[in-house]
């Protein structure tokens, strides 16, 4: 399991590349055939990978933020770490920087959490149209 969330990148566009291939092992073509992968994408109606992780990693944030605030899992959003001394270079990329990164990306404002519907709606990503029936 990654310890951070930039080795979560890093595993991201691992899986983004394999989720690619079999998508296009599914279809029956290789990358010789030279179709684009939104067009796959969208032959099979499956969003891509990171926008459906992105849309988990808000919908437990809602989860969390909509807790009382005395309840321990609120309480440890808060919580810092501190053991011994931090390593040499950038400090590492923490869960709740990403969904502040997150949050920022799809332009949500403060608070919507607090209604259920409205967050979901908000965060859900679509899977593509179905755009016709050859590739």
């Amino acid at each position: 399991m990654a310890r951070n969330v930039g080795q979560l990148i890093e595993n991201t566009h691992k899986m983004s590349v394999t989720e690619m291939r079999m998508l296009r092992w599914m279809c029956g073509k290789t990358r010789k055939d030279k179709i684009r992968n939104e067009r796959i994408r969208g032959f099979l109606g499956i969003a891509p990978i990171e926008d459906k992780i992105k849309e988990r990693r808000l919908t437990w944030y809602g989860h969390v933020m909509r807790r009382p605030p005395a309840a321990p899992i609120r309480r440890c959003l808060d919580m810092q770490v501190s053991v011994g001394r931090r390593q040499r270079g950038r400090p590492l990329k923490t869960w709740i920087k990403a969904v502040k990164e997150d949050i920022l990306d799809l332009e949500i404002r403060d608070g919507l959490w607090e209604d259920r519907v409205a967050w979901r709606a908000r965060i859900h990503v679509a899977d593509p149209d179905y755009v016709g029936n050859v590739l």
